[in-house]
């Protein structure tokens, strides 16, 4: 897969990056041995950027992601984790709302320039490495300032020090990822579910500010939790039931795949990676048939007609930032 350089970093992301909350057991429990083989998967497809944070099964899918890239060369892939929640040791009755994990631990928010260090110090250790190319500040929604004024220039003094390589924010909203781009020196925003084919909030600001400031998109959660993998009644659209219009604009852009022979999976893929702001395509992984199934929909060829009849029947606006035509259908 070919690869970008995050911002003005020298951190380098492939075409497709792994997305390892599944492997943190997201709503539905994967075992160790499922998880290490879709890391090994993924790296053979070549990803080459994986993405975990402290928040994904109380630190199980950093210490999955860890042992299983333990097999490969460190200067081989690059790495990102998160901050904002740490992980307070509290023993709870039952499991995880959110991951199949009995409930060990309780997140505290905490965007302090301190809980940056020892949330670092503690992924590091989860992880088994020595160093974190990118650091992202996670969901600080409601700790906007709180990140802003301390959390953000303690990731900046780490990455002048080369403790870290890069620094971002990830998202599933637009507004405030473009007011950090606006303020700061960020290499790059990962942005969840706002720049898909049914979602283009992302398209408002965000994405032609990152673009005139040189900050890279990591453009996660294309399909939408489900909707636009497998668009049918009772499909998630950003984990809960599709709202009827929006199951019914799924069905047509499917439709509209099918008359020209494409998934739909593959058409949200290349889409989602068109928009010259976007640097890398996440995609969340639990398993190594879906590794290998997101780099072959990448890799399928995708005919101009089908972005056309898009535009055409309204589903895409003219203006939609489709992929340029493949070299043979320009000829």
């Amino acid at each position: 897969m070919t690869a970008r350089t995050l911002g003005r970093s020298h951190v380098p992301v492939s075409a497709l990056s792994f997305g390892a909350a599944a492997i943190g057991n997201l709503f539905t429990a994967v075992d160790d041995e499922q998880a290490e083989q879709a890391v090994h998967a993924a790296f053979a497809c070549g990803y080459r950027h994986f993405d975990t944070a402290p928040h994904y099964g109380l630190g199980l899918s950093e210490r999955r992601l860890g042992a299983a890239l333990r097999h490969h060369p460190r200067h081989a892939y690059t790495l990102a984790t998160k901050v904002g929640r740490l992980l307070v040791p509290d023993q709870q009755p039952g499991t995880d709302p959110e991951f199949a994990v009995p409930a060990t631990h309780r997140r505290v928010w905490d965007f302090s320039a301190d809980g940056v260090r020892r949330s670092l110090e503690a992924s590091l250790e989860r992880l088994g490495t020595d160093r974190i190319d990118l650091v992202h500040l996670h969901d600080p929604d409601d700790h906007a300032e709180q990140a802003l004024r301390e959390a953000y220039p303690a990731l900046e003094r780490l990455r002048t020090e080369g403790v870290i390589g890069a620094i971002g924010i990830g998202m599933n909203q637009a507004a405030l990822p473009a007011r950090f781009v606006r303020d700061t020196d960020i290499d790059a925003v990962l942005l969840a579910g706002r720049h898909t084919l049914l979602d283009r909030t992302g398209l408002d600001e965000l994405l032609p500010l990152a673009a005139e400031r040189g900050v890279c998109v990591i453009n996660a959660g294309v399909f939408n939790s489900g909707l636009l993998a497998d668009p049918k009644p009772g499909a998630p659209y950003d984990y809960a039931p599709a709202p009827p219009g929006l199951l019914t604009r799924a069905l047509a852009l499917q439709e509209v795949c099918e008359r020209h022979g494409v998934p739909l999976r593959a058409a949200a893929l290349h889409y989602a990676a068109a928009h010259p702001a976007v640097a890398t395509v996440l995609v969340g992984i639990r398993s190594p048939e879906q590794a290998r199934d997101a780099a072959e929909l990448l890799h399928q060829p995708v005919p101009a007609a089908l972005w056309t009849e898009l535009v055409e029947t309204g589903l895409l606006p003219a203006d939609a930032p489709t992929p340029a035509p493949a070299p043979e259908e320009e000829a």
